[in-house]
């Protein structure tokens, strides 16, 4: 199994595929099992490296607390590891936030930037607070989870639209296994990361062509907070699909769009 030793700590990471160099950053709680399916698609047509973040999965989970900017590092360690000076970059919700601070901090590092259903923080919007989450009784937290997921599903609307029925059932799955300690900490350290993060003021310093993409039933990161960042990048594209904070899966444009756009 691949890892890299990076900022003090080892990372694992995966490589596929074959064509423009892409780094791929992972969402909140996510790891590299969770998200196959999406790599796998980037992979056909672009050379993909991910790795489970700092407090995730395979890499190791040093004590807190983290930062958005110690994420944006470990990014450039990664990249440093691969041997790949630039790249373009791809960063899906709270990879998002990670992609932002990781463009603001060293913008001749990244050719093209790609940021899905994410956030800039501050006066631009943030995220749901997942993080709150935390101590909420659990048929609430998953009644509250499935609107964060997507702003029309209610039961009445899962009753008639059995594709997104299944992707609740595949979330709630997700979320009700259990975990040891260590991995919960792990967690908790990220979401810790993320109730801080804030880039807004920084947005202007992205030079590189810029994808951003929004669901436009998203509850977790409105399509208000995308709007912000296409206005605070120079050049920068919004594109708004036909879904929630899953809209990959919702809307057969969205990931075709997105390969286009990494691979041009």
């Amino acid at each position: 199994m691949p890892f890299a030793s990076v900022n003090g700590i080892e990372l694992y990471y995966e490589r596929a595929g074959d064509g423009p160099p892409v780094l791929f950053l992972n969402g909140s709680g996510s790891t590299l099992a969770h998200v196959a399916p999406i790599i796998e698609a980037l992979a056909r047509h672009l050379d993909v490296v991910a790795h489970d973040q700092r407090g995730l999965g395979r890499s190791d989970k040093p004590r807190g607390p983290y930062t958005m900017a110690d994420y944006a590092a470990d990014a450039l360690g990664l990249l440093d590891h691969v041997g790949w000076p630039t790249c373009r970059v791809v960063g899906v919700s709270f990879g998002g936030m990670v992609a932002q601070e990781l463009a603001v901090t060293t913008p001749s590092r990244v050719e093209r930037l790609a940021l899905v259903c994410t956030s800039p923080g501050g006066a631009g919007g943030s995220s749901f607070p997942l993080h709150e989450l935390a101590g909420v009784p659990p048929a609430r937290r998953a009644a509250t989870g499935r609107r964060l997921l997507d702003t029309r599903f209610s039961e009445e609307w899962l009753a008639t639209h059995p594709g997104d029925r299944l992707l609740v059932d595949a979330m709630a799955k997700r979320g009700s296994e259990a975990a040891p300690d260590e991995v919960r900490r792990g967690e908790a350290e990220q979401l810790g990361a993320r109730r801080r993060h804030d880039v807004w003021d920084r947005l202007g310093r992205i030079t590189c062509p810029t994808f951003v993409a929004a669901g436009r039933f998203d509850g977790i990161a409105p399509v208000a907070n995308s709007e912000a960042i296409a206005s605070a990048v120079a050049g920068a594209t919004l594109h708004v699909y036909e879904g929630g904070h899953a809209f990959f899966v919702q809307d057969r444009r969205a990931l075709p769009e997105l390969i286009s756009f990494l691979g041009s």
